[in-house]
């Protein structure tokens, strides 16, 4: 179920991208994020789909360094609120981050088997700005909710707009 439900994700994803065409100007950015939707580190793609700053998706992949090595794949979707014009946002989004590892961030107890994926579902408040040298930093509250229950987590980010 799991599997299906990314690859259509995916699917959805990159046909907003692809329906989006080249008239984005300055609306797309790739960033390194810490925490956040990737959970420790990730690369992420993003893109602003409505002319104005609003609508957005986003996609990447991330890891981090546990026994075995943990991929990480988040996607969503995200909405600018222009707090100061062309500079600076309020952000909010929803999205879901598939993890080869368990997404616990701590051991409750061992389990018989381990799967091969899980899934966190992954609502996010925060602040982003735009710098005049195109570049953005944010910061966000992303928590995050899975078959662990509840973990409040949060990211910063810094990457390149274009």
């Amino acid at each position: 179920m799991s599997s299906k439900f990314l690859n259509l994700s995916f699917f959805i994803c990159f046909c907003f991208l692809q329906s989006s065409g080249q008239s984005l100007n300055k609306k797309q950015s790739i960033y390194v994020e810490l925490g956040g939707n990737g959970f420790f580190t990730s690369v992420n793609y993003d893109v602003q789909v409505s002319p104005k700053p609003g609508l957005g998706i986003r996609a990447g992949i991330g890891f981090y360094k546990l026994k075995p090595f943990a991929l990480t794949i988040p996607i969503g979707v995200n909405y600018l609120f222009e707090v100061q014009r062309n500079t600076s946002f309020m952000e909010v989004g929803l999205g879901t981050t598939w993890s080869r590892a368990n997404a616990s961030f701590y051991v409750k107890e061992k389990r018989a088997a381990p799967k091969s994926g899980y899934l966190s579902i992954i609502p996010s408040i925060g602040y982003r700005r735009h710098t005049k040298k195109a570049l953005l930093w944010r910061l966000s509250l992303t928590p995050v909710i899975n078959e662990n229950g509840f973990i409040p987590f949060f990211g910063g980010a810094f990457g390149k707009l274009f």
